[in-house]
């Protein structure tokens, strides 16, 4: 599949609200590819596919967790981190990708993860910061996106750990150890 047809079938999944968001996605994660040292068509395909489970049914997206040997810790927490793996299973199946590099951005770009690699990284920052995004803290984050990839990140595993405080929601251990783990690379 080519990189319209891709586009065009992720778009076809998505309200126009949320297709907004992914462009701003690829964009912000090119960018921030370019700006870092990844490759910025790896990001690039990653952010196209980075929701394309986003508005899949609850029921759909658990049987996929369920029947394909996702990790079932998922199912303990906030279904609102289900679309990630989920979509990393739909690009690797149904969209053909097999770069293990562009499935893992995808899959971790709503937790984060320890040990993240440069393109989740991209990815995940830009997930946060795409100029549609409108929340409290997204300034401070992208100023520092213009300097630190690491600091970055760990501001906006701030603001998402911060929310889910405020909300007295259940945070994913993986983001915990993503935001541990980048803390230790520059402290």
């Amino acid at each position: 599949m080519n990189r319209e047809q891709m586009i065009e079938s992720v778009r076809a999944q998505m309200p126009e609200r949320r297709w907004l968001h992914t462009l701003g996605v690829m964009e912000t994660s090119i960018i921030l590819a370019k700006r870092f040292g990844e490759d910025p068509i790896r990001a690039e395909r990653a952010a196209i596919l980075h929701d394309v489970a986003k508005y899949w049914a609850t029921d759909r997206m658990e049987s996929v967790i369920r029947e394909r040997g996702l990790p079932a810790i998922l199912l303990e927490y906030d279904k609102e981190l289900w679309h990630a793996p989920v979509g990393a299973w739909v690009a690797e199946h149904e969209y053909g990708i097999d770069d293990m590099e562009v499935l893992d951005a995808i899959r971790y770009h709503t937790s984060g993860r320890r040990g993240m690699t440069k393109l989740d990284k991209v990815v995940c920052l830009a997930d946060y910061m795409e100029p549609g995004r409108d929340f409290p803290g997204v300034d401070n984050i992208r100023e520092l996106s213009e300097q630190d990839l690491d600091k970055a990140l760990v501001a906006g595993f701030d603001s998402t750990i911060s929310f889910l405080l405020q909300k007295n929601r259940r945070i994913f251990p993986l983001t915990i150890e993503a935001r541990n783990a980048l803390l230790e690379s520059y402290i």
